[in-house]
C-alpha cells in the first residue's frame, strides 16, 4: 500500500513556518508522498508584475520548513507564482531542487512548466501535473517567457481575465493540450494526479459551471484523481468514473499579513476592502493572518491510497484552522463538523451524494 496526502494553498510569509505547519505535520510525515500547492514565489527579488494584485515574495528559507514537515512535491501553477517575475520563479525552483522537493507547473518556459513531476517509491511511479485555470494571462508561460502551465477559461464578458472575473468557457485548444500532457505522463507512470487552480474565490459551496466539465477532462485522459485549490475555502467532492475530484482543498497553511485591509501596500489594502464588497463577508478579527470567510476554518487534507499502482481508496483528513491562522488536525466534534460541512457544500453545489466512513487515518469517501 502507498498513500498520498495532498494539502491546499501554502503561503508561509510569517516567521517560524515550522510552528504554523506543525498542526498538520503528522499526516504529512506519515504519508508515502505529501503534496502541497505553493501559492507564492519564495524570493528576495522585489519585482512586482501588474497583472494581478501582487503577492509579496515569501522568504526562501521558509521552503526548508516544507521539507522538514515531509512535503515531497509542490504544484506551482497558480495566479501568484509569477508575481515576482522570472527571477522569482527561478529562485523558488532553485531552492526546491536544493531541498529535494519535486515540483511542476511553472518554469523558464511553457515546455518546462508542462512537464510532470514524477514520484518514485517501492517500484511505483506517480506523475503529478499542475495547471492554472484562473489567470492572469501575463503570468502564463510561453516558449519565450517564464510562467506557469495553464488552461484558458474565457470570461463571460470576453477580453482578458481580470481578478474576480466570471469565467465560463474552457478553451478547447488548451483543454486538449492538457489532456495530451496527461496521456503522455500516465503512459510513463502507474498513476497520475492532476492539480487545477480553479474556481470562485471565497463564497461557500459555489462551483462555476465550467469547473465540473473541466475537472472531468483529466480523468477521461487517464488521471486517477483531480485536486483543486484557489478558492481559499473548501469545495465539494465528487466521483467521476469511480475516481475522486476534490473541487477545492481550501487553505493548506496560509499565514500572511498581505491580505489585511490595513496593509501598507496600497493595492493589497484596496483589494482586501474590495473583497468584502465583492464576496459579502467580514473576516473574523481573531484570524489576522488568515482573513478569509468565517467558514474557511473547516479544512481537509486529501488522502489517496494506491495498491500495486491502482487507486484503491480515497478520503480526507479533517482539519480545523485555529486563530490566528494555524491549521491543526481535527478530532471529535470538530472532525464531525468538518465532515458535515463537506457533505453540506457538496449537496449545495449539486454534486452526487457520497458515502462517508470514519476510519482511524481518514474519512473514507465513496459513491453512494
Amino acid at each position: 500500500m502507498l498513500d498520498v496526502v495532498c494539502c491546499g494553498d501554502l503561503i508561509l510569509d510569517e516567521p517560524d513556518p515550522d510552528r504554523w505547519l506543525s498542526g498538520i505535520a503528522a499526516p504529512l510525515q506519515a504519508a508515502a508522498f505529501a503534496i502541497g500547492h505553493l501559492e507564492v514565489p519564495h524570493t528576495t527579488h522585489v519585482e512586482e508584475t501588474a497583472a494581478d494584485i501582487p503577492a509579496p515574495g515569501a522568504p526562501p528559507a521558509h521552503l526548508d520548513a516544507l521539507a522538514r514537515v515531509g512535503i515531497d512535491a509542490v504544484t506551482l501553477a497558480g495566479n501568484h507564482i509569477s508575481d515576482c517575475g522570472a527571477i522569482g520563479i527561478a529562485d523558488t525552483i532553485a531552492r526546491l531542487e536544493r531541498l529535494g522537493i519535486a515540483h511542476c507547473g511553472a518554469g523558464a518556459n511553457l515546455s518546462v512548466a508542462r512537464e510532470p513531476a514524477v514520484l518514485h517509491r517501492d517500484g511505483t511511479r506517480i506523475a503529478l501535473l499542475s495547471y492554472n485555470c484562473v489567470g492572469p494571462e501575463q503570468g502564463w508561460a510561453t516558449e519565450e517567457r517564464a510562467g506557469c502551465a495553464y488552461v484558458r477559461v474565457d470570461p463571460e464578458s470576453g477580453g482578458t481575465i481580470a481578478p474576480a472575473a466570471s469565467l465560463v468557457r474552457p478553451d478547447p485548444d488548451s483543454v486538449a493540450r492538457m489532456a495530451d500532457d496527461i496521456r503522455t505522463a500516465r503512459a510513463g507512470a502507474h498513476a497520475c494526479i492532476v492539480a487545477l487552480h480553479k474556481g470562485i474565490l471565497h463564497p461557500p459551496a459555489r462551483l462555476h459551471p465550467y469547473e465540473r466539465q473541466l475537472a472531468h477532462v483529466p480523468l477521461d485522459a487517464g488521471a486517477d484523481a483531480v485536486i483543486g485549490h484557489h478558492a481559499h475555502i473548501l469545495r465539494g467532492i465528487e466521483f467521476y468514473q469511480g475516481r475522486p475530484i476534490f473541487h477545492g482543498l481550501g487553505n493548506g497553511c496560509v499565514v500572511t499579513r498581505a491580505l489585511s485591509a490595513d496593509s501598507a501596500h496600497p493595492q493589497r489594502a484596496a483589494w482586501a476592502r474590495r473583497r468584502r464588497e465583492l464576496f459579502g463577508f467580514e473576516p473574523d478579527p481573531s484570524y489576522p493572518l488568515a482573513p478569509f470567510h468565517p467558514e474557511a476554518v473547516h479544512g481537509m487534507l486529501a488522502r489517496l491510497v494506491f495498491e500495486h499502482g491502482q487507486l484503491s481508496a480515497a478520503g480526507f483528513v479533517p482539519v480545523f484552522v485555529e486563530p490566528p491562522g494555524r491549521p491543526v488536525g481535527a478530532t471529535g466534534a470538530r472532525a464531525s463538523a468538518v465532515c458535515a460541512y463537506v457533505a453540506t457544500i457538496s449537496r449545495l453545489a449539486n454534486l452526487p451524494v457520497l458515502q462517508y466512513s470514519v476510519e482511524a487515518d481518514m474519512v473514507r469517501i465513496s459513491p453512494a
